[in-house]
């Protein structure tokens, strides 16, 4: 028992070490999240806890060249952070192929723990901040992987082939409204951040 308890804990830590690496790298690369860093920082500091991955949340439009195939699909723009209509109409009008949709997507992260019973404390800190989207996805020996996501979300196609399909009166008001989501979804972030630094250790 106590040889399988010290075997857990090594691997754990190996784990642990190996996505701190990869976060500092990745910061160290400017390829972080930036709004994501901070919380990815102070988890990674923690002694039972690390991050995997994460994404604070994104406003972006996609090309499906045959029809609604995720396999396909392929980025067109991508603003982490709001966006003007000036920008996003500009992007719409530039050359794509398939169908081009617009998606407001909220954050994901991937919070990893050494025991059952911390992913536990993750799950409740997730419910104080309002996060209702999250669950256990990973459960074994020395790692115990926690995935919570926001609910701020939309999508809707912008265009087919060469044809806009928003006259621009709409899509100033679906900017609008995708800013606004992607707001509320920063705010939700903050909130979980502030009950993590409260409850993790």
């Amino acid at each position: 028992m106590e040889k399988d308890k010290a075997i857990e804990k090594n691997r754990f830590r190996a784990v642990k070490a190996y996505h701190k690496g990869t976060l500092e790298d990745a910061i160290g690369k400017n390829l972080a999240d930036e709004k994501m860093v901070p919380l990815c920082k102070f988890v990674s500091k923690t002694k039972n806890y690390f991050t995997s991955s994460g994404c604070a949340g994104r406003i972006l439009l996609i090309q499906l060249p045959k029809g609604e195939s995720k396999r396909e699909a392929s980025f067109h723009r991508r603003w982490h952070r709001q966006v003007s209509f000036k920008e996003a109409k500009e992007a719409i009008q530039g050359k794509t192929t398939g169908e081009l949709w617009l998606k407001m997507e909220p954050f994901i992260l991937h919070i990893g723990s050494n025991t059952l019973a911390n992913a536990k404390k993750v799950l409740a800190i997730m419910r104080r901040a309002g996060v209702k989207r999250g669950g256990i996805i990973v459960a074994k020996p020395g790692k115990f992987l926690v995935e919570l996501q926001g609910t701020q979300e939309m999508a809707l196609p912008v265009k087919q082939g060469r044809k806009v399909l928003v006259e621009d009166s709409y899509l100033q008001w679906v900017i609008e409204k995708a800013n606004s989501k992607l707001e509320m979804n920063y705010e939700m972030l903050e909130r979980f951040e502030r009950e993590c630094r409260k409850g993790l250790k």
